[in-house]
């Protein structure tokens, strides 16, 4: 570890941190969990590639009462994909006790509402875990640059709530809530190269296939008939 410290020097300290003590939960593409391994080698390309390492990540997508979604745009001192705009919160559970519950999903849903305190400032008082639906998992991997990526399996979990946020620098540079034609705008924007618009390429898989038709479902109030947490969709 001191030796990729040191290769890293120019890494934010927050950033670090969480690198190198934060243990995600390695599984297979069945979803069975194989063991852990620090969050720094679980985003090395060289580490994905060689030992085709896989862990388990979520993706929450928050609304406001008016079905509007909140996007975040990650911190500029993000390790991977820094200043991609993205779904309200992306992160992954932790290899520990209150995270690895499998009945009910209930160790993501705790790692979300974890990770929405510590990114945006949302007490978990308001967004309690029996309030997160989850609608599907996805596996996919993507290279964020020459060092870094992704390999996920990721659960998509969506929340209607009316929060305060605070977002936290060291994790968001920015948030808006968007519509679906505003989104559908930002799409344009960043399939056009317009204005250093970028998306995270987990959020434009969800987006490409699931979100637009499950946002229907949400606001019809039919959003349980698109729950499908039995299938594991392979996307590229």
């Amino acid at each position: 570890m001191a030796g990729a410290a040191g290769e890293d020097a120019g890494m934010d300290e927050v950033q670090r941190r969480l690198m190198f003590d934060d243990e995600c939960i390695l599984v297979d593409e069945q979803d069975n969990v194989v063991g852990h391994e620090s969050k720094y080698n679980c985003h090395l390309m060289e580490k994905i590639e060689s030992e085709n390492l896989l862990h388990r990540a979520f993706s929450v997508f928050l609304f406001n009462k008016k079905y509007e979604l909140l996007l975040q745009q990650r911190s500029e001192t993000k390790v991977t994909f820094p200043l991609v705009w993205t779904n309200t919160c992306c992160s992954h559970p932790l290899y520990r006790e209150s995270e690895l519950i499998q009945e009910n999903f209930l160790g993501v849903r705790n790692a979300a509402q974890r990770k929405l305190l510590d990114e945006l400032g949302i007490p978990a008082k308001d967004v309690p875990v029996d309030e997160f639906t989850p609608l599907g998992r996805m596996l996919y991997k993507a290279p964020s640059d020459g060092k870094w990526g992704e390999h996920e399996l990721d659960y998509l979990l969506f929340i209607v709530r009316e929060v305060e946020l605070v977002p936290n620098p060291d994790e968001v540079a920015d948030v808006k809530y968007v519509s679906r034609e505003q989104l559908q705008e930002l799409i344009r924007q960043a399939d056009a190269g317009e204005g250093g618009v970028k998306l995270s390429p987990w959020f434009r898989l969800v987006v490409d296939n699931f979100l637009m038709g499950w946002w229907e479902h949400l606001e019809k109030g039919t959003l349980q008939e698109a729950v499908d947490m039995e299938t594991i969709h392979k996307l590229k």
